[in-house]
């Protein structure tokens, strides 16, 4: 959403604003702050996303392979840790356990990582490199050297991940992140052939067409997480409610309820969390935050690659957990549901951008979302916006201490990319007291704006809370140097 700027709140420390919303930070305003090397990599990564627009497991995954990356690079000037690769063997000699040598050896894996993964955006990677005093051209594996650590380290996390499922070279289907599982949806744009499946949609490109997104990446849950045993792991304890019974259509009322009743802090709630493309996408977001927490305590080097290591891998296992779900059940979508429950009757709901809540025929309903970007295009179940919130909230939770948060984001008036210069009427202020403030209204979020149901938020948050937790266990023996690469 435009026109927002996160700050801390009266009970936060140095209320130092992480993020501008409205604005993606250039490249070569990355290295220009004071931020330390983990923020600044962790930066250049975000807005690598932001110009790639991947779906939102895909850039999980990319910011878990470029935080470990650097970790596994800074773990071999520790006296204790170890990678996650090589474990011990890049162990360097308490001499070079340097603070230079630390930046100099995390920048190389970081740039190598980014190199591999956005191979089109070398040039900005360069000018990042180029502003720390590194030469991107150093290709040396020599350990002696912190430019060695960080080359050969990432060269290990990158030649795991080629292998790891998700198809990043094409090498299982052609094109890259392509599905090679044979997925096709039971239902097709014009026609509703099973009311309990998924349904791709045809809606606006901004441009005078139209688009018709396939389902991104159904493939996900066969891609190796980094903590957990397989995607099915966290799998929900009950399925979602199923036509013709009760609970399906009690379900699409409540969607109804809450379209009906739109407030401008629900709509505010709604479109911040969105994350839409051109945006860092959910994962992203729980990095910025993380940002936000290291200002906030003032953290060291040292600090932010062990925190932003967990974060990473947090998120990018829940994204394997939501889509392994989401393949699994291929659930409808609110929108499809309400069309189908609902067409040729009458029914009272938001009416589209500035046209408040009237009453509408029920196959004329549409989520509080922007007309290019109706619903995203995969199925409901479970909520990858709870999964990533709830364990992203879990890891802040364990680094810090503490669930105490104190960030307030305040929206500017007229700032809605739904209803511009409309909504909110007035400049409005989130607050946070506590991550897990934060990860639930994300996931309230989707049902303000008509994209998930109760259901799928609620099992979206649950799985994403055992997946921060084993997440940060697994962190933990890295850290301790017991775990076994």
């Amino acid at each position: 959403m435009a026109g927002v700027v996160l700050g801390a709140t009266s009970c936060a420390r140095d209320a130092v604003s992480p993020y501008d919303r409205g604005r993606a930070a250039a490249p070569q305003d990355v290295a220009a702050t004071t931020d330390n090397v983990a923020i600044q990599w962790d930066n250049a990564a975000l807005q690598a996303i932001r110009v790639a627009k991947l779906g939102p497991p895909i850039v999980a995954r990319a910011l878990a392979i470029v935080h470990t990356a650097m970790y596994d690079a800074w773990a071999a000037y520790d006296d204790q840790a170890v990678g996650t690769r090589l474990g011990g063997s890049l162990r360097r000699p308490g001499v070079e356990r340097t603070l230079a040598n630390k930046n100099e050896a995390v920048s190389f894996a970081a740039y190598r990582a980014l190199v591999d993964l956005f191979p089109t955006q070398t040039p900005a990677f360069n000018e990042v490199m180029a502003s720390l005093g590194h030469d991107p051209a150093n290709g040396s594996t020599d350990v002696a050297t912190p430019a060695g650590v960080g080359n050969v380290a990432a060269a290990a996390v990158i030649a795991f991940r080629h292998v790891d499922g998700a198809n990043q070279l094409g090498d299982l289907h052609p094109g890259a992140y392509s599905d090679y599982t044979g997925y096709v949806p039971v239902n097709d744009p014009d026609h509703i052939n099973d009311p309990n499946r998924w349904q791709p949609l045809r809606f606006s490109n901004g441009h005078g067409g139209t688009v018709t997104p396939g389902f991104i990446a159904p493939h996900w849950g066969r891609v190796v997480p980094f903590a957990l045993t397989s995607g099915s792991q966290f799998r929900p304890p009950d399925v979602p409610n199923l036509y013709p019974f009760g609970g399906y259509r009690v379900q699409a009322e409540q969607i109804l309820h809450y379209s009906a009743r739109l407030t401008d802090s629900q709509k505010v709630i709604a479109e911040f969390w969105a994350d839409g493309p051109n945006s860092e996408l959910p994962p992203g977001h729980w990095m910025l935050f993380g940002q936000f927490v290291s200002r906030r305590d003032g953290h060291t080097l040292d600090q932010d690659v062990k925190l932003f290591f967990g974060l990473a891998n947090a998120v990018f296992d829940a994204g394997i957990v939501a889509w392994d779900c989401k393949r699994a059940y291929d659930y409808v979508r609110p929108v499809t549901a309400v069309h189908f429950l609902f067409a040729g009757k009458k029914v009272r709901a938001w009416a589209g951008p500035y046209r408040g809540t009237r009453v509408i025929d029920g196959a004329a309903w549409e989520p509080y979302q922007p007309v290019t970007f109706v619903t995203p295009p995969f199925p409901e179940f479970i909520s990858g916006h709870s999964a990533f919130s709830a364990a992203g909230a879990e890891v802040l939770k364990a680094f810090t201490g503490s669930d105490a948060f104190g960030a307030s984001a305040t929206v500017r008036a007229g700032s809605s990319k739904v209803e511009p210069g409309a909504v909110p009427a007035t400049d409005v202020t989130l607050s946070w007291a506590t991550f897990s403030d934060a990860a639930d209204q994300a996931g309230i979020s989707r049902r303000y704006g008509g994209i998930h149901f109760v259901q799928g938020d609620l099992h979206g948050r649950r799985g994403g809370r055992l997946v921060g937790a084993q997440v940060w266990a697994k962190a933990l023996t890295y850290f301790n140097g017991t775990a076994n690469p």
